[in-house]
């Protein structure tokens, strides 16, 4: 199986600029692995918030993050200003995958480098909010993911 490569900046629909905090670096002086799944977790759910209406604190449909995966390319530190890349892979009847890239912000232009810095995918299921039993994605969320599909 060939090794995984960065993604170009234009296999991604839409982008959300999140930057670095002082305690994503870890000893080694690069963001630690586990703060790019929150910048996935983050990207993931502000677009379904802000072009699905999503309700975190209402809604009787929730999404709950089954899997996930990160391929790093190259390293990231604070205070790094990033672009979280978003498309949909693929949109079930009550799943979706996301295809999201890591892409640092160029300091002089502000816009994201040509290639990822990481780059992976995340599946959340979308389940009853009380019974956490898989149940069919909103129609205002599916359509709003249904635009993000490559």
């Amino acid at each position: 199986m060939p090794a995984p490569q960065p993604e170009p900046v234009d296999r991604y629909r839409t982008f959300v600029h999140l930057t670095t905090r002082w305690m994503d670096n870890d000893v080694y002086g690069h963001i630690n692995n586990v703060a790019y799944y929150a910048y996935f977790d983050t990207a993931a759910n502000r677009y379904l918030i802000d072009e699905g209406g999503l309700d975190i604190h209402t809604s009787p449909v929730i999404g709950l993050v089954v899997e996930s995966k990160c391929n790093y390319f190259k390293p990231l530190a604070y205070p790094d200003a990033l672009r979280i890349g978003l498309r949909v892979d693929r949109l079930g009847t009550s799943s979706v995958t996301y295809g999201i890239g890591v892409f640092r912000e160029d300091p002089e232009t502000s816009a994201p480098e040509p290639e990822a810095a990481a780059a992976g995918h995340f599946v959340h299921v979308f389940v009853d909010r009380h019974s956490r039993r898989p149940t069919p994605i909103p129609e205002p969320l599916r359509t709003a993911l249904a635009r993000l599909t490559v």
